[in-house]
Parts: structure tokens; sequence; C-alpha cells
């Protein structure tokens, strides 16, 4: 997939597919973003990368695990994802258990690479938070911990 193209794709569909909601006590503002087929495949192919593995590893983004979203303040997006890994790859199982299980991705405006994080024990009560997700995006997401989704 043509990088440049995933990043066009994007940002052509932030004016139309956000939902802007202000945070609470910040003065930042998070737009709730649509994850587009192109923002998928770049969350996945930035992710195999990552871990050092071929796309054709993973089935794809772990099912109602996946987050994006535009911070207007920072002009930043943000993502979030669990990799799907194909039961055919036994370094793509092992990589996706523990803190490799969960990736946070961060991407200044008009760039085409995201730079990702492991966020595996995000969850865990002790777990600190790789980067800090600002409060205006954590409130589009819902999320009530630092760096992790709800666990259902």
């Amino acid at each position: 997939m043509n990088r440049r193209l995933v990043g066009l794709t994007v940002v052509a569909t932030l004016s139309v597919l956000g939902a802007s909601l202000p945070a609470s006590g910040a003065p930042g503002v998070a737009k709730n973003l649509i994850v587009t087929p192109a923002v998928r495949a770049s969350l996945l192919d930035a992710g195999a990368a990552y871990h050092q593995l071929p796309v054709k590893d993973y089935l794809g983004l772990t099912k109602g695990m996946t987050y994006y979203a535009f911070d207007v303040t920072t002009k930043t997006y943000y993502a979030a994802a669990g990799l799907d890994p194909s039961p055919t790859s036994l370094r793509a199982q092992v990589g996706a258990q523990d803190d490799g299980g969960y990736n946070l991705f961060v991407r200044a405006q008009g760039a085409t690479t995201w730079k990702i994080y492991d966020d595996g024990l995000g969850a865990s009560e002790d777990a600190k938070c790789p980067i800090t997700i600002p409060p205006a995006v954590r409130k589009v997401w819902d999320w009530q911990l630092r760096c992790f989704p709800p666990l259902s």
C-alpha cells in the first residue's frame, strides 16, 4: 500500500467523519474518527513492521479494540489497536501476548508514518503508560484508564 496515499486519505476524511467534543477541564478538543479501510491497513502495516513481522502474520486488528482520533490542539492523530495474530504464525501469536498485545499509535498531521508504543500491560493497576494520551482524546474514546480501553 502506498503510505502517502493512506496519509492523504486520512486527512481527507477528517473534516467529514469527525465529531468534536470539548475535553472536560482542558483547552484541547479531539475528534473521534471512523477507522476507514485505509486507516486500518496503515495501522496493520505499521504494527506488523514494528513487531518485525510481515502483514500476512496477522488476520487484522483485534475486533472491538481499535480507536482513532485527532487532537485538534496539537494537530496529532492517535490510534490504539491490538493485532490479531494468524494461527499459522507462532511468532505473531507469541508477540501478541502480554506487553506486545496492544499498541498505541501517534502521528503528526501531514506525516505519513506512525510512531508505535507497546501497551499490552496498560490495564494493569501498576502499569506505566508509554505515552501521554491527551484527556480530550481519552474522553472521545470513553477511556477511564490512562492508556487502555475499557475492559468488558
